[in-house]
């Protein structure tokens, strides 16, 4: 049995070789005719070239012929054939008529085919990236531009020195510089922390499609929501320039209400494409992000307020200097205002660590204190973050003061919390 089979295999392996021989054989004079005499060979390469494209095209014309001919008449073969024609016909019109409503439902849903699958994690992104802008006279929201920068709307942050830029994770910093310009409504503010995780990148004004998708991200009425900032998402319509502008705007559909603005508006793959502005009747607008790039170089602290104080004028300048210092969270400045005798049962860490979690200082009013020359009276409030909310106090009281190197400094206090003051409290 093995020799039979060690037969049969030299028996194949010799006709396989026999054969491979031959067209060697004709490979070779094949190659010699195409390449002898030289001076033939270009046009023989063109003569081939073409024989064998004209040969290919009318074979295939013929098969193609006689596969359309099979297809024609198949259906009237034999009438099971013509009821399978039918179903097979039905099904690719059905088949055609849905890829081109999924390609509608694409455009219109995404935009451009290449931001199919981008949208994971974008929202997530909003969530932990989008910043409160709190201040005593205005709220908003923000975002970072770089590491240490924050952009928001100029009139979130409009006559307030020293507003505050609250995190998701309940944390806040007061900003170490602002720019901003109010005719572009644009502003930015420079933190001494570092979040390069949270940046998003301004980006060159770039082509939307109609009716693509945004999303724009903020804080709606501000604090009184707790919580993530919210995410509402609309349709692209036009992008809006007039010469009396001095910025471009991308206009959606999107609701905006007080409280968002200053928030990014960035499309399905987290690409930035706008800063929250201004909203009416389910009509927004948002400054392009390529008009913020452009001109953030414009930008200066002249129309910024400052905090302007003079602890050495007076015992009431003092302590408005001292709840102002407070507020801006200058707190080596406030410490400073503290006599000596005051020092000797408190050091910095325990003094700043009474105010861990106040946003604001409002101070209402400041008079001397009866007869007395050295001693003030004063109420004020102040705004505190707890637990993600907003807390906002109402104190009363007396500070004695003392004049210490040329500056009246608080020497010993006796303030006291006022629950639900009246309108004539203010």
């Amino acid at each position: 049995m093995k020799n039979i089979i060690n037969k049969n295999i030299d028996k194949i392996s010799n006709i396989l070789h026999g054969k491979a021989t031959i067209f060697l054989d004709k490979f070779k004079k094949y190659i010699k005719r195409l390449l002898f005499p030289l001076y033939l060979f270009p046009i023989k390469l063109l003569t081939y070239s073409t024989y064998y494209f004209v040969k290919f095209l009318i074979v295939f014309l013929i098969k193609l012929f006689k596969l359309l001919w099979f297809l024609i008449k198949w259906p009237f073969l034999k009438f099971t054939n013509f009821i399978k024609t039918i179903v097979w016909f039905g099904l690719t019109i059905y088949i055609c008529f849905s890829l081109l409503v999924i390609a509608d439902y694409i455009t219109r849903q995404y935009g451009d085919i290449s931001k199919l699958w981008c949208d994971v994690g974008v929202k997530t992104k909003l969530q932990s990236s989008v910043a409160r802008i709190i201040g005593g006279y205005g709220e908003g929201s923000g975002f970072f531009i770089t590491p240490t920068e924050v952009v928001t709307n100029f009139h979130v942050i409009a006559d307030e020195p020293s507003p505050k830029v609250v995190f998701s994770d309940g944390h806040f910093e007061t900003p170490i510089k602002i720019v901003g310009d109010k005719n572009m409504d644009i502003a930015v503010l420079t933190l001494a922390g570092n979040y390069p995780e949270k940046v998003y990148e301004l980006r060159d004004l770039y082509d939307l499609h109609d009716d693509e998708i945004l999303l724009s991200a903020g804080y709606p009425l501000g604090s009184e929501i707790t919580g993530n900032p919210t995410i509402v998402k609309g349709n692209f319509i036009d992008f809006r320039r007039s010469r009396r502008d001095f910025v471009g705007y991308i206009q959606t559909n999107i609701s905006l209400v007080k409280g968002m603005s200053g928030g990014p508006l960035v499309d399905q793959c987290g690409n930035l494409v706008g800063v929250n502005t201004q909203s009416l009747a389910g009509i927004s607008f948002f400054i392009t992000a390529f008009d913020v790039k452009n001109n953030l170089h414009n930008l200066t602290d002249q129309e910024i307020t400052k905090i302007e104080v003079d602890p050495t004028k007076s015992p009431e300048d003092a302590v408005f200097a001292f709840y102002t210092y407070l507020k801006a969270r200058q707190m080596e400045k406030g410490f400073e205002l503290l006599s000596s005798k005051y020092l000797e049962k408190t050091n910095f860490t325990e003094w700043t660590n009474r105010f861990t979690d106040i946003l604001d200082v409002e101070v209402i009013n400041t008079e001397k204190y009866e007869n007395s020359k050295d001693t003030v009276y004063v109420k004020f409030s102040t705004q505190n973050w707890v637990d993600g909310e907003l807390e906002t106090h109402y104190y009363q009281g007396t500070w004695e003061t003392v004049l210490e190197d040329n500056m009246f400094k608080m020497n010993k206090s006796k303030i006291e919390e006022v629950d639900n003051p009246e309108w004539d409290w203010f």
